[in-house]
């Protein structure tokens, strides 16, 4: 972890008054400084500040820590800065973390671009299904797919992940037909464990609209409305990929990334299901510790990925 950047965070705890004025003046997640203030209290190897609900106040070893802070602060200053007119081009070392599936299909274009177009620049993937803690692993950038976004995290919306519900032709031609979404509760869905849920959302085109009325007699439903399908089957796992191949060997219905399951559709490997209903789509967000300061490698990287995810949109009307 930065040393220096904590040194930073305390400081600037100690002048504001409180935790959550540090963060909104370092332009920071509230979690990240606590875990700064945290990390520097574990370095010392004491507490640094009294906290109460209303105030907080430095403990003995706090006034000790803080002037080690601002003297090493100071030094910091003094060094020249390396970011004079000219130096905007990316460089160093850019820790990326994301998906199996993430860093295979979606990233590796992306990172040989940038890797091509900046030769002191390096990359370094994080593979994980599971969220990191990006201060802990030294993560400079996240890939997030939700609809969820936790809202003491800075992040950037990169993109749309549009979803297709799909099956492959040997898993289809043994069972009934899906005509309807809730036809799904009838089959063996595959799903991604990550979320968590056995719920997939729709979302009513004007025909499935009509089609749901009448399936159901509910005139309340209509264009654009959302509704969930309760969803179960016998697999389950954290990572796309895995549940990809599981769809393409012919287990069961999945719900897919629709860049994932293109080529597998275009192939006929795999069959679109349910094309009079659009299934949610979830934002897909670039998660990075802090807006102040951000390296040259960092905003490229993400500008180059929202230039990506634009050339790859894809909706599902070209699927029908």
């Amino acid at each position: 972890m930065d040393r220096l950047e904590a040194a930073k965070v305390f400081v600037t705890i100690v002048e504001r008054g409180s935790m959550i004025s540090a963060a909104n003046a370092l332009d920071m997640s509230r979690s990240m400084v606590t875990r700064y203030l945290s990390e520097m209290e574990d370095w010392s190897g004491a507490r640094l500040l009294h906290r109460s609900t209303r105030s907080l106040s430095l403990t003995p070893a706090g006034e000790q820590v803080l002037d080690y802070c601002h003297r090493l602060l100071e030094l910091a200053n003094e060094v020249p800065a390396v970011s004079h007119a000219g130096v905007t081009i990316p460089r160093g070392l850019l820790r990326i973390s994301c998906s199996q599936f993430m860093a295979h299909q979606i990233l590796a274009p992306v990172v040989r671009q940038y890797l091509a177009s900046y030769p002191q620049a390096s990359v370094n993937f994080h593979v994980s299904s599971q969220t990191v803690d990006l201060v802990a692993e030294r993560i400079d950038l996240a890939i997030r797919i939700t609809n969820e976004l936790d809202p003491n995290l800075i992040a950037r919306r990169l993109g749309e992940c549009e979803s297709v519900v799909c099956a492959a032709p040997s898993y289809l031609a043994a069972r009934a037909a899906v005509l309807h979404p809730e036809d799904l509760t009838q089959h063996n869905c595959l799903t991604y464990s990550y979320f968590g849920d056995v719920m997939w959302r729709f979302y009513q085109t004007d025909v499935g609209a009509k089609q749901v009325q009448t399936l159901n007699s509910d005139p309340k439903l209509n264009q654009g409305q959302a509704f969930n399908v309760p969803v179960n089957g016998n697999f389950s796992a954290n990572d796309s990929m895995v549940v990809l191949n599981a769809t393409l060997a012919g287990e069961g219905i999945a719900m897919q990334p629709l860049w994932a399951a293109k080529p597998y559709l275009d192939s006929g490997q795999l069959v679109t299901l349910l094309t009079e209903f659009m299934p949610q789509s979830l934002g897909v967000y670039g998660v990075y510790q802090s807006r102040k300061h951000m390296q040259p490698a960092l905003r490229v990287m993400m500008d180059m990925l929202v230039a990506y995810f634009g050339s790859l949109k894809l909706n599902s009307a070209s699927l029908k």
